[in-house]
This record gives C-alpha cells, sequence and structure tokens, in this order.
C-alpha cells in the first residue's frame, strides 16, 4: 500500500551497550518486535563524533569500536511507535527522522509513476522551506542473495538506475535487520538469503520516473522509498550549493542538514585516499560528526556500475559519507567538500525534519 512513511536512522558504536547486552542486538529486537517493515544494520569504515573519537578500520588500534547505522523504514505510525520504544532505552548516539513516500508493489509503483510525472510525488512530505522540484533519493529494500534473471539482484537494479540517467547508485551490505517483519541477521556458515541489502540512489525527476517504470518490471516484490534531496556536485562539477537556511524553524524547533558525499575507494588527490582525507578535515575542522560506510556495487556519473576488479591493488567500490549538522554549520564546512571533490564524486545535500543527539555518544 502507498503511504506517508518515516525513515528513522540511529547512529551508535558497535560496542555500544544497555541492559548488558549489545545497543545493536537491542535495536533489532525491537525492530521485529513492532515488525518493521524493513530495517537495516550497516557497519561504518570509519567515522567520529560528538567525542571527536575517531574509529576505523584502517588501524587495528582503532577498529575495535567502529560506527554502526541502523535505518529502519515503514509506515508513520509504525515508526512514531518504535520511535518511542528506542528513545526510552537510554542509549547513547544520534537519531534523526525523515519523512519518506513507501511504496510496496507494483500498484504503488504505478501511483508513483503517475504521480511524479505530474511533478507532485512525495508533496505531502515534503519539508516547509525545501525546493519546489528537488532531486528524488530512491532507495530499493533487497536481500542479499535475492537475484534476477540468474544475476544478484542488486546489479541488476543498478544497471537499470544507470541506464536511467540516475545521478548515482551505492549498494549498502547490512550485517543484521528485518524483511517484512522478521529479523534476519547475517551467521556464519549460512547463505543469510534474506539478510537486507540497500541501494541507494539519488537523480533528477524524470530519471527516477524512468527508474521507477522500468523496476516495476524487474522487481518481484518490489519496496522503494522515495525522498527529496539536492544534488549538488556530481563528478567535479558544481550544480547547486546545499541548502541554506535558519538552525530552527518558525515554531523553534531544530532545523538539521545532511550532506552526502559518495567517492570510490580508490580516489586519490595528491597522493592521498580521498575519503580518508575528507574525514580526516571534517574531524580538524571540528564538525559535529562525520560516517563512512563502504559500499559493495554502485556508480555515480557517466561511469558504469562496478565494484571491486580482480587483481586491483586498491579497492574499487564507493564510500559514502555522511555528515549531519545545522545548515549555518554545513555551509561553513562545504568549501572543504567542494575542493576535496573537485575532480570526483557525488554531493547531496537534505533537510532532516527532526535529530536527537544523545549524550555521550562514543561510537560517531
Amino acid at each position: 500500500m502507498s503511504q506517508e512513511g518515516l525513515k528513522l536512522t540511529t547512529y551508535f558504536g558497535e560496542r555500544s551497550r544497555v541492559k548488558g547486552v549489545l545497543l545493536a542486538d537491542e535495536l533489532l529486537d525491537i525492530h521485529a518486535h513492532h515488525k518493521i517493515r524493513s530495517s537495516i544494520l550497516l557497519r561504518g569504515a570509519q567515522g567520529f563524533g560528538a567525542k571527536h573519537r575517531l574509529r576505523s578500520d584502517r588501524l587495528l588500534t582503532l577498529s575495535e569500536d567502529l560506527p554502526l547505522l541502523c535505518v529502519a523504514v515503514d509506515g508513520r505510525e509504525q515508526i512514531e511507535q518504535l520511535l518511542a520504544d528506542v528513545g526510552s532505552i537510554g542509549h547513547e548516539g544520534l537519531m534523526t527522522l525523515e519523512r519518506a513516500r513507501l511504496f510496496s508493489g507494483p500498484r504503488d509503483i504505478e501511483v508513483a509513476r503517475g504521480e511524479t510525472g505530474r511533478s507532485s510525488v512525495a508533496r505531502t512530505t515534503m519539508d516547509r522551506g525545501q525546493d519546489p522540484a528537488p532531486a528524488r533519493k530512491l532507495s530499493v529494500y533487497l536481500g542479499r542473495h535475492e537475484r534476477i534473471g540468474g544475476s544478484p539482484a542488486f546489479t541488476a537494479v543498478c544497471r537499470t538506475l544507470h541506464e536511467s540517467g540516475v545521478a548515482g547508485a551505492t549498494v549498502l551490505l547490512g550485517v543484521d535487520g528485518t524483511r517484512e517483519g522478521a529479523r534476519q541477521r547475517a551467521r556464519f556458515f549460512a547463505r543469510n538469503q534474506n539478510v537486507p541489502l540497500m541501494v541507494m540512489s539519488v537523480g533528477d525527476q524524470s530519471s527516477i520516473d524512468n527508474a521507477i517504470r522500468r523496476l516495476e518490471q524487474i522487481l518481484a516484490k518490489p519496496l522503494l522509498t522515495l525522498e527529496n534531496a539536492r544534488v549538488c556536485k556530481r563528478d567535479g562539477v558544481l550544480l547547486e550549493r546545499p541548502h541554506v537556511g535558519p538552525s530552527a524553524d518558525e515554531h523553534g524547533m531544530d532545523v538539521r542538514q545532511k550532506l552526502t558525499i559518495v567517492l570510490s575507494e580508490a580516489a586519490v588527490l595528491e597522493g592521498r585516499s580521498v575519503y580518508v582525507e575528507l574525514l580526516r578535515r571534517l574531524r580538524a575542522s571540528d564538525a559535529a560528526g562525520a560516517t563512512s560506510i563502504r559500499g559493495i556495487w554502485g556508480f555515480h556519473g557517466d561511469h558504469a556500475p562496478h565494484g571491486d576488479r580482480l587483481l586491483s591493488v586498491r579497492r574499487h567500490v564507493p564510500v559514502v559519507t555522511e555528515t549531519i549538522d545545522t545548515p549555518e554549520r554545513l555551509a561553513e564546512l562545504f568549501p572543504l567538500i567542494d575542493e576535496l571533490t573537485r575532480y570526483q564524486g557525488l554531493v547531496t545535500s537534505e533537510i532532516l525534519p527532526a535529530s536527537s543527539a544523545l549524550d555521550g555518544h562514543p561510537g560517531l
């Protein structure tokens, strides 16, 4: 059923614990209890948060508490109930709440296609002050070993997105989560067929229209979310600057903004890994926090979808870096992001309708 949905994202550390158990397990137990339609637990490659403690899988001593992200999507009522329980367990971290349109069947995708064709999709969920015709962020939720025509489903989805002219897409592999309300945890010596996987993409309205039309034809049980975003940079070209606005709305509620930077792990600038240098400079500039997640497949710009290459020295996979702060603060940080992406990468901006920073977050 097509419906107004919400996306709840929780940022925390891998070793964070509540009630004597790992926070990750507690969160996914709560998700399963609420039978959340789709949630996915992602392990970051590096990150820092309010305490500015670096966590990185590049150094053994810093890799014992990697950042984690847990994304949950469902209808408004279900996520609001989930939010109440997640907020009550007293964990450390950051939670953000985003509006999205949720589609879960061919009929719903047809509705989405019709609405976008009239330039009205998700308008009931648009934030005040956002662009009247922003780009669209389309996320597709799959199982790890789901297949289409004998090939991995995520490669087929990326190929469809690329051929549809979408600006970029990244495949993020979950280690835990829920699908159709049931817990699906990755385990050793198991096929892990239903462990969640997410394909995150962004593009203009016409390309997303085209992609939705084609995804309808290849996905047996589609689950999609559609959100507003702004494409700021693509392959080094500045298209639009990030959203600019006050840190509070007319009701006095805090406004937060998210910048997402997608780079190849193999990208270097002046001999340095660009995604590593990006996080280093954000941390040195006293950014509120940032998290980098390594994808397994994807593309941006005109580059064909790809992943690791056999016998290559560097990994050719996308790395997604997210940083969340006030619009004013991110406007101050954007020049360093602009400099590091002057030759490559994809940069997008989103306004978050709600966020909550929880005390003493150790993992971001």
